[in-house]
């Protein structure tokens, strides 16, 4: 934990303009010259709410190196890097998804949790992502400036939620009705006197993977001009060193455990990053929750840094530079650059360790709640590719498919990115017997609140919605389906978009369906709203309405015990 330093708003830069010239000044006067300023940038992207530590290995990593993460040993990591060059040269930003998605603890109390940890750790600013706009735009604006839950209250009396100490960047959300950004898009820190200048957005697919209903004020805009406009804007105003935030993200191909590598780097941010302006020196990045440390060229030619630290507090980047102080601009032959893991040899935080257990306290016996029973580990893909059949999602398609059965349902579709953890036999939350299931690790699975819903779909509508499962101008390009018992297709990703669903494939209980029958097709309500890009649910008909999805698995696991992975229902896929 530190004491965070000053910051400044957007509105502040003109005044800054002004103090520069004569920082300037004063620094001639004394005869000082140009020195190099040494700066420390620490920064981590999709925490979403991770505050206690987890067991697994650190996702995406072939190796299964150990990394357990959690806020208490991210923030005393943080201290221990900080240490090197002290507090005042340090900062520690993010990029995106700091919410949202989040397990119990945090989640149950609609991530105020995970805000206060970051506060306690000292989070200097970040970007919005996705899941910032999980609950709304109003719900974004209460995490940035406090209050009570609009529904739920206030959960502690004598402590008022205050929001966040750090600000939430968005430059690339504009009002519909003002054509004004919801949250500014910039903000400076100062080092040694030198200002260094954030901005901050998410992806403009974010209506695709949020509720519609959530940001249905406000239009997501382009990031390369989103972008190249601020830092057109920080720049005339003096401010030279110049850093991205940015949730959207890549990879490396094929996925390796060299943490610090570039190798075959690909994804939205390979091909977005270098069209942003060569004003821009660094661009921290994430959403794909993979490791990297690249060094692109700017437009310009000049090397800038991408980097991105996986998720869930699991590994920050250190990036070190200088400044000069003359020019005020990064030095960016200077950059040394490389992801540190958190694990659990560093001293635990104690001050976010009583941040812990007075969210715990609350939680109280709900948490610990026996709700269901696993015989053996059903799991889904740790590597973030959502691209694949996993136990995990074809499990949530057939409680889906029990939970829908009043609306007479055939088939049920599950979006494998809305299955957030797996039930494992010898994972223990809540200090229950191996095999059983809590509430606590049924809520982890199924965070988001969405709805059953039943509606009419024809074969060809099926069909041509499981083609959306590749879609090219998607953040992720492949994003499979979960398919509930007694549904199976085939899958040929060799085939063109929009024909990758082999012809004659689709069958129910064993007989091949008919594209033009009527079958009745149960889902989330998410996904009834086109979300993921998944419109082909959107042409459904004769809608019907049902529990909310943790409620129906909390249901589901009571009614049958013993859990085992499903088989594979998809054949190529």
């Amino acid at each position: 934990m530190r004491k965070s330093t000053t910051l400044l708003a957007t509105g502040a830069v003109a005044a800054l303009a002004a103090t520069m010239a004569g920082t300037t000044g004063a620094t001639a006067a004394a005869g000082d010259g140009a020195r190099a300023i040494p700066v420390q940038l620490l920064s981590f992207n999709d925490y979403h709410g991770h505050l206690e530590a987890t067991d697994g290995p650190l996702a995406s990593d072939p190796a299964e190196t150990p990394a357990g993460g959690g806020v208490e040993y991210l923030s005393a990591k943080l201290d221990q890097l900080r240490a090197k060059v002290g507090d005042a040269n340090s900062l520690t930003v993010a990029a995106g998804d700091t919410i949202g998605g989040s397990t119990f603890l945090s989640g149950m109390f609609h991530d105020e949790p995970s805000v206060e940890s970051l506060n306690t750790l000292g989070l200097d600013v970040t970007s919005v992502g996705n899941h910032e706009f999980d609950e709304g735009t109003a719900e974004l604006l209460r995490m940035q400036r406090g209050g009570c839950h609009p529904v739920d209250g206030c959960y502690f009396d004598d402590q008022p939620f205050e929001g966040a100490d750090y600000p939430y960047l968005a430059a690339n959300v504009v009002k519909k009705a003002t054509n004004k950004l919801l949250l500014p898009g910039t903000t400076i820190r100062r080092i040694g006197g030198v200002p260094i200048g954030f901005i901050g957005l998410t992806l403009k697919e974010t209506p695709t993977l949020v509720d519609p209903a959530g940001v249905a004020s406000v239009r997501f805009k382009d990031e390369v001009s989103s972008v190249n406009q601020q830092a057109g804007y920080l720049n005339r105003q003096g401010v030279k060193a110049i850093v991205v935030l940015i949730h959207q993200g890549g990879t490396q191909e094929p996925p390796t455990s060299d943490y610090d590598g570039c190798t075959g780097f690909n994804g939205p941010i390979a091909e977005m990053a270098p069209r942003f302006s060569s004003l821009v020196d660094v661009v921290v990045s994430g959403h794909t929750h993979q490791p990297y440390v690249c060094t692109q060229r700017d437009p310009q030619g000049r090397p800038r840094l991408v980097t991105s630290a996986a998720s869930y507090g699991q590994m920050v980047t250190e990036t070190n530079f200088t400044i000069d102080s003359r020019s005020r601009d990064i030095n960016r032959n200077s950059f040394v650059s490389h992801n540190v893991l958190v694990d659990r040899a560093t001293t635990p935080d104690p001050a976010e360790t009583a941040v812990i257990d007075k969210w715990k306290t609350l939680a109280g016996p709900i948490a610990a709640t026996v709700v269901g029973t696993v015989a053996q580990d059903v799991t889904g893909d740790a590597s973030g590719n959502r691209g694949i059949e996993t136990p995990m999602a074809d499990l949530i398609a057939d409680s889906i498919l029990w939970g829908t059965q009043s609306g007479n349902s055939q088939i049920a579709l599950m979006n494998v990115g809305g299955v957030r953890a797996s039930f494992l036999v010898n994972q223990i939350s809540n200090g229950e017997d191996p095999g059983k299931i809590t509430y606590t690790e049924a809520y982890n699975v199924a965070p988001f609140g969405n709805l059953l819903v039943t509606m009419d779909m024809t074969g060809q509508q099926i069909k041509d919605t499981l083609e959306q499962q590749y879609d090219p101008t998607r953040g992720r390009q492949y994003l499979a389906l979960g398919v509930s018992e007694g549904f199976s297709y085939t899958w040929d990703d060799s085939r063109p978009q929009g024909s990758k669903v082999v012809a004659g494939s689709m069958t129910l209980n064993g007989a091949p369906m008919s594209m033009t029958a009527t079958y009745r097709v149960g889902t989330l309500n998410f996904l009834a709203n086109g979300g993921d890009n998944f419109t082909g649910f959107m042409s459904g008909t004769n809608l019907l309405g049902g529990k909310e999805d943790l409620q129906n698995l909390v249901d589901y696991l009571g009614t049958h015990p013993g859990i085992t992975p499903p088989p594979d229902r998809v054949s190529g896929l």
